[in-house]
């Protein structure tokens, strides 16, 4: 901690000439080339987080590529579901392998995942697995030729256990957040509600002291995935009037973000403005300076906080720190319908929805 904050006031001092050495958009260019030169190298999930976002950002179809691996990853994962993973047996199976590979690990949050998860662990299977390649296909405009086989499956569960559960939810916000969002965007059930009251009573902001890192980032994860998923992810801009009071929360509180939250956070929480079309506010120039501070220029990239320079491990943290430092706009985008040049050749076993 003593070593962060040192970092920090550093950052502070340094930041005039930082600026007048780059701009923001240069150093989002230096991350873009080292992850670009290095795109087609990655795992398909990797890969694909990268492609879709930025082309939701630039409508450039140089990432039809990833967003295909990306749309073949989700087929698979569909058609072993419908195949293989679809019965109580099967699901059964399946989620008690997924939550043995918690056994053994000794950081916080895996052991708090798998200290909740194996009270309930089809949660790995609907929420993890299924509801996820289920909502990307979605997002493409498609579906699974055996959808309703697998909305069955959805069926068979109250999501709502899950999703209001204290231990889950320091366990998972922001996967809760997102799998919350999604059962409403495929028109399953709907529990955005309960899970945003469940989250401010898991955490009350005057606890916030009380926190350890890696429960505060945990809160601040599912505050800024309330926030992106109901963008669809970068697709349309979300009201501030709306969530004013994680809007209110994040400007209280930014100094000591600043200090205590990793860079993926920091820029989430800048983003999050840039979506409520707040470019101006003091919030997204403080997350700017940040990450731009964070950038290893001889890398190229931001390490994680123990410095190491993974390119597959870092995507997620850096692909934010591009779309914080050059934000374009949102696009609702790629649809099979509007799209149809970068969603061609569609992997089997999905077809328009």
């Amino acid at each position: 901690m003593r070593q962060r904050i040192l970092a920090f006031i550093l950052g502070l001092i340094l930041i005039p000439s930082v600026l007048a050495f780059s701009s923001y958009e240069e150093s989002a260019n230096t991350i873009k080339q080292t992850y670009e030169t290095q795109l087609y190298t990655l795992p398909a999930f990797t890969e694909g987080h990268y492609g879709l976002r930025m082309y939701r950002q630039t409508l450039d179809d140089k990432y039809a590529a990833a967003i295909w691996s990306d749309m073949a990853r989700v087929a698979s994962r569909l058609n072993r579901f419908a195949a293989e993973v679809h019965t109580p047996k099967q699901i059964a199976l399946h989620s008690e392998r997924r939550v043995s590979g918690y056994i053994g690990e000794t950081g916080e949050r895996s052991q708090r995942r798998y200290a909740a998860t194996r009270q309930m662990p089809e949660y790995l299977y609907l929420g993890v697995d299924l509801l996820g390649s289920m909502a990307r296909a979605n997002e493409y405009g498609l579906k699974h030729i055996e959808d309703e086989k697998l909305r069955k499956v959805i069926r068979r569960y109250d999501f709502k256990k899950f999703a209001t559960n204290p231990e889950m939810i320091k366990a998972w916000a922001a996967q809760l957040a997102n799998q919350v969002f999604w059962l409403r965007q495929l028109d399953e059930q709907d529990v955005v509600e309960e899970f945003i009251d469940a989250l401010k009573e898991t955490y009350p902001d005057n606890m916030d002291n009380a926190l350890s890192e890696q429960q505060y980032g945990n809160k601040l994860y599912g505050l800024t995935h309330i926030i992106l998923a109901d963008s669809g992810y970068y697709q349309h801009k979300v009201s501030e009037k709306q969530y004013q009071w994680i809007y209110d929360y994040f400007r209280n509180n930014i100094d000591t973000i600043l200090l205590r939250a990793k860079e993926d956070i920091i820029a989430e929480i800048g983003i999050s403005f840039l979506l409520a079309g707040l470019e101006d506010d003091p919030v997204v120039e403080k997350t700017r300076q940040a990450i731009q501070q964070s950038i290893d220029k001889d890398r190229g990239m931001i390490p994680s906080v123990s410095g190491d320079f993974d390119i597959g491990k870092g995507e997620h943290r850096n692909v934010l720190a591009i779309m914080l430092l050059d934000w374009q706009q949102v696009n609702p985008a790629p649809k099979v319908t509007t799209h149809p040049k970068v969603l061609s050749r569609i992997p089997y076993g999905l077809i328009a929805k």
